[in-house]
C-alpha cells in the first residue's frame, strides 16, 4: 500500500516537472511587452495546474488512508478496548475509525433511571460532548468580546465602524461642483434687487406648495424657527437645489441658476418670524437662524 502511494506522488511529481519544462521550452524572444504578458498567463496557468494537482494527491492520500483504516480496523479494535486508551482524548478519536461515536454522542445512552411515573420512564442520556465544549466556547468568547469591545474599547462598535467607513469612502469620493455631500459658503444675499428677485422665483414655484406668506401648506411652515432639513442659508441652499424626494420636495438644480435658488434661499429666510395668518404647525427641531436685512 505505501508502494503504491510513493508511485502516486512519484507520477504526480513527474507530470508537473514535465508541464514546468515545456512550459519554458514554448518561450520565444519575442518583444518584450507580448512576452511579459504571456509569461504572465503560463504562470496563472501554472499555478491553477499545481494547485488541481495538490487537491488530487490530497484525495489520493485520504482515499488510502479510509483503505488503511478498513483494512486495519480489527487490530484498531484491539487497541480502542485497552483500559489505557479506551477514555483517552485519542482513544475516543479512534473510536470513531472503529464503529463508536462517543466521542459525538456521549457515553451515557438511553440508561434507564429509577423513576416510573404512572408508567412513563425517564431515561438519561449525556449531552453531546461537542455541544458542551461549544457552549464553553460562547462563554469565553462573550467575556472576550465584553473585554475588547466594552471594557478596553480597543474595538470598534457598529456605529463607529460605519462612521468610520464613511469617512474613509468620502475621501475616496472627490467632492465636485455638484456634489450633494458637499455643503457650500455662501451668505445670504440682502440687496432690494436680490430679494426682490427671490420673491418673483418664490411665488412662480414655491407657493403652491409652502403659501403665498411662507405659512406652509403641503411644505412646512417657512416663517418659525423650526427646520426638517437645517435652517442655515447653505443647508436651505442645498435642500432648495437637490430637493428631498422622499418628501416631495422637488430638485430645483437645472431649473433655476445657482444664483437664482441663493436668491430664493434669501428670501425665504427673510420671511423668518413674519407671522403670516394661519401658519402651519411647528415640524421638524428648533433651530435659531440670523434673518437678512429687509428689502430696502
Amino acid at each position: 500500500m505505501l508502494a503504491s502511494v510513493k508511485t502516486a506522488r512519484l507520477g504526480l511529481l513527474t507530470a508537473a516537472s514535465l508541464l514546468l519544462n515545456g512550459t519554458v521550452s514554448a518561450q520565444t524572444p519575442a518583444a518584450d511587452a507580448p512576452a511579459k504578458a504571456a509569461a504572465m498567463n503560463e504562470q496563472e496557468l501554472l499555478f491553477w495546474v499545481l494547485l488541481g494537482l495538490l487537491g488530487l494527491l490530497l484525495l489520493v492520500l485520504l482515499f488510502v488512508g479510509i483503505m488503511v483504516a478498513v483494512q486495519m480496523r480489527p487490530q484498531l479494535r484491539q487497541l480502542y478496548d485497552l483500559p489505557t486508551v479506551h477514555n483517552t482524548w485519542s482513544g475516543k478519536m479512534l473510536g470513531l475509525l472503529v464503529g463508536d461515536p462517543a466521542l459525538v454522542r456521549g457515553d451515557v445512552r438511553d440508561e434507564e433511571l429509577d423513576h416510573n411515573y404512572d408508567g412513563i420512564r425517564e431515561f438519561d442520556n449525556d449531552l453531546p460532548p461537542w455541544w458542551k465544549y461549544g457552549f464553553g466556547f460562547t462563554i469565553v468568547f462573550a467575556f472576550v468580546y465584553v473585554g475588547y469591545y466594552h471594557v478596553t474599547q480597543k474595538g470598534q462598535l457598529q456605529t463607529a465602524e460605519y462612521e468610520t467607513e464613511m469617512r474613509q469612502a468620502a475621501l475616496l469620493v472627490a467632492a465636485g461642483a455638484d456634489d450633494p455631500t458637499k455643503l457650500t459658503t455662501y451668505l445670504a444675499l440682502t440687496t432690494a434687487a436680490d430679494l426682490s428677485s427671490g420673491k418673483s422665483i418664490y411665488v412662480t414655484n414655491c407657493a403652491p406648495c409652502h403659501g403665498a406668506n411662507a405659512e406652509g401648506k403641503v411644505g412646512p411652515n417657512l416663517t418659525d424657527d423650526f427646520w426638517l432639513h437645517g435652517g442655515e442659508v447653505n443647508h436651505v441652499y442645498k435642500t432648495i437645489k437637490y430637493g428631498i424626494p422622499s418628501k416631495g420636495m422637488v430638485a430645483w438644480k437645472g431649473k433655476l441658476s445657482g444664483k437664482q435658488i441663493l436668491q430664493v434661499t434669501s428670501y425665504a429666510l427673510s420671511l423668518l418670524g413674519s407671522q403670516p395668518a394661519n401658519p402651519k404647525p411647528p415640524q421638524g427641531e428648533k433651530e435659531a437662524v440670523a434673518k437678512p436685512l429687509a428689502m430696502r
